[in-house]
């Protein structure tokens, strides 16, 4: 999952900002935004850990089966909530596809991890980059205003901002994409 070096680190950066972003909105009034948050801060935050250069940290062989079993619980938990609201199946997606990456991380040869390009299966990789790829498309699609709404001042708390959890979506999304590409 390591790609060139300035760009692994620029996808650090935005998954680590987007995660900490998602911890902001854990403090949100919003039940629902407090729910979704949760799920997004442990995204973001295990992406930037996936994304890392090799040549800075390389985690131990036992670290790899460690995500898939984290993600798989919050998989799970996303699976659970989409009985009750359907953008959860996203999450499941991106949780699953964080388990795939992890998975396939788990049985590449040590040399693989240094390299991208050659682990994991090529069909479900390219089924997930068609759908992230539809997906940052769409949610791109979505922050553009229709019209603009002026809010009075102090009306709503960075954590309940609408339109910063999109782009925080939108932001994991591409992180997603970059990261399926260097599989």
């Amino acid at each position: 999952m390591h790609g060139p070096v300035p760009a692994a680190w620029l996808l650090v950066a935005l998954c680590t900002a987007t995660g900490a972003y998602c911890l902001l909105r854990m403090r949100s009034r919003v039940e629902e935004q407090r729910r979704s948050a949760g799920g997004e801060a442990l995204m973001g935050f295990g992406m930037a850990l996936m994304a890392v250069p090799a040549a800075v940290f390389t985690p131990p062989q036992w670290a790899w089966p460690a995500y898939a079993a984290v993600f798989g619980a919050a998989a799970l938990r996303a699976l659970w909530a989409a009985r009750t609201a359907s953008h959860h199946l996203h999450h499941l997606v991106g949780m699953s596809a964080m388990v795939y990456m992890a998975a396939a991380m788990a049985t590449a040869p040590p040399a693989a991890h240094h390299v991208h390009g050659g682990i994991g299966v090529p069909p479900l990789t390219g089924a997930l980059l068609v759908y992230f790829m539809g997906y940052v498309l769409l949610a791109g699609a979505r922050l553009v205003p229709a019209a603009v709404a002026v809010a009075g001042p102090g009306s709503a708390r960075w954590g309940d901002r609408p339109e910063l959890a999109r782009a925080c979506r939108l932001s994991m999304g591409i992180g997603m994409v970059a990261m399926l590409l260097t599989m």
